[in-house]
């Protein structure tokens, strides 16, 4: 578990972030670059409110990015903090927000120094996305839960390392449907719900769910679904 003496505060890939930076003058742009992500956007919310009384909340978004979801959970009723370590999109995250009126606390910050800053502070914690972007996926959870209270939920989500989420999430979505930027992805960065799980008992959560996400291109829109092949959610609880 991160700790006040073992904040690690390296845990990126510059390039990664440089990537997703370019994107952020687009990120709101339904029909732009992240058009798949504001599509999921809906799905992803109703599986943390289904699970999570929002209205009142304090949740944490890691790795907000533009901030899609940070003000879907606003828009709930929560209280979020959101964090991001691409200044570009963290810029662009506030700008919208304040033209949205969205009241989300947006911070250039890592996950494991604010473990270190606001230990047991949120009712639920949301890493969408991330974990297959970062060198230590196991560090980003260390830090998540002890962000947790007891009691609380940490959602995540992130694509298995299957034949069908390469077919599908690189080959399909990147380079023939061109619905993401060519380069997204790295297969060899994908997370098994094996590897996932074992990540999160190490850090003293309880696995409750793993239910599949289903991207449909047709409808430009995103459901859940019991086959976790290729884009997957999870929710783990910490114990009182």
């Amino acid at each position: 578990m991160t700790t006040d003496d073992t904040v690690r505060d390296d845990n990126f890939h510059q390039a990664e972030l440089d990537k997703f930076g370019a994107l952020a003058s687009r990120w709101w742009d339904p029909q732009g670059p992240q058009k798949a992500l504001h599509a999921l956007n809906p799905a992803r919310l109703g599986y943390v409110g289904s699970r999570v009384a929002l209205a009142g909340a304090q949740v944490l978004d890691v790795g907000c990015g533009g901030g899609l979801l940070s003000e879907a959970l606003a828009g709930e009723g929560a209280q979020v903090t959101a964090i991001d370590l691409a200044p570009e999109l963290v810029k662009v995250a506030r700008l919208h927000g304040l033209e949205t009126g969205a009241k989300v606390d947006y911070r250039l910050q890592s996950a494991e120094s604010l473990a270190a800053e606001m230990p047991s502070r949120f009712d639920a914690v949301t890493c969408m996305e991330m974990l297959e972007h970062v060198p230590d996926p196991a560090a980003i959870i260390d830090a998540c839960a002890a962000l947790l209270k007891p009691g609380g939920r940490l959602f995540l989500s992130t694509l298995n390392r299957t034949p069908a989420a390469f077919a599908l999430a690189i080959v399909g979505a990147e380079y023939i449907a061109r619905l993401l930027p060519t380069g997204t992805h790295r297969y060899r960065d994908f997370i098994k719900p094996s590897e996932l799980g074992g990540w999160l008992r190490a850090a003293g959560l309880q696995l409750e769910d793993v239910s599949g996400l289903m991207y449909e291109p047709w409808r430009n829109a995103a459901r859940l679904t019991k086959r976790a092949d290729v884009n997957y959610l999870a929710c783990a609880r910490k114990p009182e």
